[in-house]
């Protein structure tokens, strides 16, 4: 494939590295993106069952209106979309 534009990458400057906890495993994030970046970013797409049929949930829209990337972080539930990830954060998956 013919790039028609310079490769750039190389030259992005990353935030300060922090880690997390999803569902006891370590998440690591950079400082600023949200909780469903970094877990889409280590692979994880798997937020939530669905209530009537079971099946695996995940991001929709991205932007906190369908509300399929809730999870659980302290006790509340939040769009994991809207919510920004921060050092030693604990969040839970909704899997039944």
């Amino acid at each position: 494939m013919m790039r028609l534009i310079p490769n750039h990458t190389s030259q992005i400057k990353r935030a300060k590295e922090i880690s997390f906890r999803f569902d006891g495993q370590t998440i690591k994030a950079h400082q600023g993106e949200t909780i469903l970046v970094a877990l889409m970013g280590n692979g994880i797409k798997h937020l939530r069952d669905a209530p009537v049929d079971v099946k695996p949930r995940g991001a929709f829209c991205c932007i906190g209106l369908c509300q399929e990337c809730v999870v659980k972080v302290d006790g509340q539930l939040v769009e994991s979309c809207r919510k920004i990830a921060t050092d030693g954060l604990v969040v839970q998956s909704l899997r039944q």
